[in-house]
């Protein structure tokens, strides 16, 4: 899945530039004439969810975005970290623990690709045409 390094960003270790990911996925969904309501919030879980659990404080977080041949929306968050990420289960007053199971019924399908020498993981996600 890699597409050109001008669909891509540094994401920086703090959970205020969450809101400039989803304006990165609005600029390029826009210039491939996509809705962009799903990728921004399937972008916001994946990225705050690598920024919370997966990197230290020093680490950053790097984003990427495309498309697959049959014109479905592929994006992607790299981390320092091997964790892997798991649903939670939240009970119905929880503030936290959603972002996983939101990722999974919005996607087609997502995962996770570790990184050579155990230097940190990929999880991807793609999203059906629409």
């Amino acid at each position: 899945m890699g597409e050109a390094a001008q669909n891509e960003m540094v994401v920086k270790q703090d959970l205020t530039v969450v809101s400039e990911v989803r304006r990165f996925v609005r600029l390029v969904a826009g210039q491939w004439d996509m809705d962009d309501y799903v990728p921004c919030l399937v972008a916001s879980e994946l990225v705050t969810n690598a920024l919370h659990y997966a990197s230290a404080s020093d680490d950053d977080v790097t984003f990427r975005i495309g498309r697959t041949d049959d014109g479905a929306l592929w994006m992607e968050v790299q981390d320092a970290t091997c964790d892997l990420p798991c649903m939670q289960r939240a009970d119905t007053i929880s503030e936290a623990g959603r972002g996983l199971f939101i990722v999974d019924r919005l996607c087609r399908c997502w995962g996770v690709r570790p990184l050579a020498g155990n230097s940190g993981k990929v999880v991807f996600a793609v999203l059906n045409a629409s």
